[in-house]
């Protein structure tokens, strides 16, 4: 008979891969969503789904996370992770049957996204506590490395499996969850079992679940809209409703541990804090997260906008060939994954995971020495690189948060754990999103119009540079858009238009102008937001440094047999 460890295995990483393919297949496939539920992406207000439709999934399962992994303790972790199978199943389904079009087709599925979140953010929130419930403490760092692997393949898979679903349909996108899915619940009900033990005397903390939520809802709600344009300015920043926004999330998340003190049974488990190896894990988890959460969808905008058309694909074909040409990432961390999650249960995590975060800077730095017409094979090596750094570092980190957590709150901690990570992966996307925008703000509009004068028609430089705002050219290359074409159909440029050779109308309509326009400009500003994962990886490696030696709650010897090396306290 099948081990009980085995099948909590196999089962939560279903439920991991499912979540985590869910997050990037709609990545991926923006153009062919857009395209489905008639979305013209260049239109004014189209700026805002594309950023609540990538962005509301994270954002909710961030602010639920820990209050489910709170709850999770009370009532049991395996009940409210066998919900969450059925939640997801459900908004998978809902997604993949949208009924509507145009702006109420987009309102509609952003909803239903919501709905995913939701079962995602009670599977997130106690996949980790059941492992580590279900395995000793000396095998907790394989298990939990595979698992691991299974969410960060899970999201390069995605990558793969959305590009390949969108040349045919769009709801297949989310309709491919809905078996899968249906699986894991029916079997996640009938073979998982509560091995820890769920303490229902405690008391809902209800005050630090509104000010934590709420806070986190405000700052990246405001985060998510100022990447939208405001008045003349290329970002909302300076958005009224942006600053209220933020500044009351920030206020509330700083009133958020005073509340915490104050509360008989909280749910964000301060105390757990004064453990260096715990507190030190999360902060390395947090910058890694920062500092790596954004670069994936940056390399997917340089390859869908930029690279693959230079090289002759269509804009429709970009979506399936840039999740091919992703794959040595997903090669490079499932080979890492599951052996460094089996070292560090012998060796422990620090070595490995700060190494890892070392690495990952180095691979920043590599791509930032590579032009906008790069050769494959050297970019294939570097991301390669960056999977393997990225699976040495996972397994290891997640491994050493939960071992140094009691039985009682492992989901409260496993719940900590991936808000901060979610949560970071959010702000990456805003920080690198500015960093490029503001870039492009300098150099964007003098590019245009070079390019239109390099073309033979600087008749038309000044409609191009003054119609094409940075925040559309980057997400005119992030969904295969030319906005070209639709320029050139403006009645106003009819005249002008009608006197230029059509061999000089089709090279501009074709793939190659625009992104050879927007290229240097935007590499330019892409080196700088690789400058910024650089840095925020070494700060990882040093927050790694410091965790101390191998630590388990509960044990008073180290692997091998040596003195007990810390006491939960300072890790």
């Amino acid at each position: 008979m099948v081990e009980y460890k085995w099948v909590a295995l196999s089962n939560t990483t279903i439920g991991t891969l499912m979540a985590a393919i869910d997050a990037t297949i709609v990545l991926i496939s923006l153009p062919a969503i857009f395209r489905g539920i008639s979305i013209d992406p260049l239109a004014s207000g189209s700026f805002q789904y594309l950023l609540w439709i990538l962005f509301g999934y994270s954002l909710v399962t961030s602010t639920l996370l820990v209050s489910f992994g709170r709850i999770s303790d009370m009532f049991g972790r395996v009940r409210l992770f066998n919900l969450g199978f059925a939640i997801f199943t459900v908004g998978s389904l809902m997604c993949a049957l949208t009924p509507s079009s145009g702006d109420l087709g987009a309102t509609e599925l952003i909803l239903f996204r919501v709905v995913q979140g939701v079962g995602g953010a009670f599977l997130l929130a106690n996949s980790a506590a059941i492992l580590t419930d279900a395995f000793p403490a000396r095998e907790r760092g394989k298990a939990l490395g595979i698992n691991m692997t299974a969410a960060i393949a899970g999201s390069i898979v995605g990558l793969v499996l959305g590009g390949i679903l969108a040349l045919f349909d769009w709801r297949y996108i989310f309709l491919v969850s809905v078996p899968v899915g249906a699986f894991g619940t029916i079997w996640s009900y009938m073979k998982l079992k509560e091995t820890g033990t769920p303490r229902r005397d405690q008391a809902l903390d209800i005050w630090g679940n509104v000010t934590f939520a709420l806070g986190l809802v405000l700052v990246l709600v405001g985060v998510t809209y100022a990447l939208i344009p405001y008045g003349t300015s290329s970002m909302g920043w300076s958005d009224p409703w942006v600053v209220a926004s933020m500044v009351a999330g920030i206020a509330l998340l700083v009133a958020f541990p005073f509340v915490e003190r104050k509360v008989p049974e909280p749910m964000f488990r301060l105390e757990l804090f004064e453990n260096r190896m715990f507190s030190a894990s999360n902060i390395a988890g947090l910058l890694a997260s920062v500092g790596r959460g954004g670069v994936q969808i940056m390399l997917i905008i340089l390859l869908q906008g930029i690279w693959l058309p230079l090289h002759g694909i269509s804009y429709q074909s970009t979506p399936f060939w840039a999740g091919i040409y992703m794959i040595p990432m997903i090669v490079g961390f499932t080979i890492m994954g599951p052996v460094s999650g089996y070292l560090s249960d012998k060796y422990g995590a620090r070595v490995f995971a700060t190494a890892a975060m070392l690495l990952t800077a180095g691979t920043f730095l590599a791509l930032s020495f590579l032009p906008y017409d790069f050769s494959y094979p050297t970019f294939a090596a570097i991301i390669f690189v960056m999977g393997l750094a990225g699976g040495m570092f996972a397994a290891p980190n997640i491994a050493s948060i939960m071992n140094a957590v009691p039985p009682e709150h492992r989901g409260a901690a496993s719940g900590m754990r991936a808000t901060l990570q979610n949560t970071g992966q959010t702000v990456s996307l805003a920080i690198f999103f500015t960093v490029i925008i503001t870039g492009l703000s300098g150099s964007l509009p003098n590019a245009l119009s070079a390019a239109m004068t390099n073309a033979g028609v600087p008749q038309l430089a000044g409609a191009l540079s003054s119609s094409v705002s940075p925040t559309s050219a980057l997400f005119a290359a992030f969904l295969g858009a030319n906005p070209v074409a639709s320029i050139l159909a403006a009645p106003q440029l009819a005249s002008v238009v009608a006197q230029i050779p059509k061999s000089t109308l089709a090279y501009l309509e074709g793939p190659k102008f625009f992104p050879t326009a927007i290229a240097p400009s935007f590499i330019s500003a892409l080196d700088l937001s690789f400058y910024i994962g650089a840095v925020l990886s070494v700060a990882a490696a040093v927050a790694s440094l410091l965790r101390g030696d191998q630590y388990i709650h509960g044990e008073t010897r180290k692997p091998g047999g040596g003195p007990e090396n810390a006491q939960p306290k300072d890790g």
